[in-house]
């Protein structure tokens, strides 16, 4: 996909201006969570969403463990944001471990409770040695588990999407296969796993449009908490580290708040370069932590809203 005009006009007043002088804030965003397992981490989860409320999101997810191992817990992490705030709140819904009629029954009672939006995954095995296999009464796949939930509600359904490709996946073409069947099956829009160079978006976005995916695809931005977590979860995930991040975050392992300034530093510049190329909208994976999140939103233009 060429660049258009206006996105070569905004990458040339990128180059001849403070890098972030003058955004208009029109963009949108997105959090993710994850559900609390103590006291302590609720209130920071709930401090958290309280800090990202007025900037205005368009939905925050809460996530699911791997067979359901967090489903209590992601589901009272949801009901309170319902309750308590004006954010829509989407539920994260896998396959593993769970029949049809368990996970129909889940998306019903969310359904009740207000909650409009789920994000629709197939999920991780618990067991990674073992690999995935589907549940011999569930639901096969997300694209099987996205057309279960449209005949219970008109749900908003958010999927997941691999610039680098899932590591399940034989190859490119047969994870863009994937998640055209995913749309095909009614998502609303794809949000990506995490990435660390603004090429592989675009490179990624450019596949998707000639595969023949018109659904909207938001990038999933992860501000750095921790360079080892994130080596450990790249891993998992088949995500590419660059050579030069590993030496960016080199000593800093004992100055977490030096750590915070130069991660938010790399994702506000990625974010900057995504914008330059007519990205507006973001999801941002919290790690239960706003503060990341919130100063990258500023930089970019966002401000609360009144």
């Amino acid at each position: 996909m060429s660049p258009t005009l206006d996105q070569m006009r905004e990458a040339q007043r990128a180059l001849e201006s403070p890098l972030f002088s003058g955004l208009p804030g029109d963009i949108e965003v997105s959090f993710e969570f994850f559900p609390p397992k103590t006291e302590k981490m609720g209130e920071t989860l709930w401090q958290s969403v309280q800090t990202l409320e007025p900037l205005d999101p368009r939905f925050v997810s809460v996530t699911y463990g791997a067979g359901g191992s967090t489903r209590e817990r992601t589901h009272e992490a949801v009901r309170r944001i319902v309750r308590d705030t004006a954010i829509p709140a989407a539920a994260h819904l896998t396959c593993v471990q769970a029949t049809k009629e368990e996970v129909d029954a889940v998306a019903r009672e969310y359904w009740e409770e207000g909650v409009r939006h789920i994000v629709a995954l197939r999920g991780d095995a618990p067991d990674a040695d073992t690999g995935y296999a589907p549940h011999p009464g569930g639901y096969e796949n997300a694209a099987d588990l996205i057309a279960g939930l449209k005949k219970i509600a008109d749900f908003e359904i958010s999927v997941a999407a691999y610039p680098e490709v899932h590591p399940d996946s034989p190859d490119r073409q047969a994870d863009l296969d994937n998640l055209k069947r995913k749309f095909d099956a009614g998502a609303t829009r794809a949000i990506t796993q995490f990435f660390f160079e603004p090429e592989c978006f675009f490179d990624f976005r450019d596949k998707a449009a000639a595969a023949g995916i018109e659904g909207e695809i938001v990038p999933g931005i992860m501000p750095v908490m921790s360079f080892a977590a994130v080596q450990r979860m790249s891993g998992l995930c088949g995500t590419a580290i660059p050579d030069w991040m590993e030496g960016l975050f080199d000593g800093l392992d004992e100055r977490p708040e030096a750590r915070q300034l130069v991660s938010a530093t790399i994702a506000a510049e990625m974010c900057r370069r995504l914008y330059a190329g007519g990205v507006r909208q973001f999801h941002f994976y919290t790690l239960n932590r706003a503060e990341l999140s919130y100063a990258i939103c500023h930089m970019l233009g966002l401000r609360p809203k009144a």
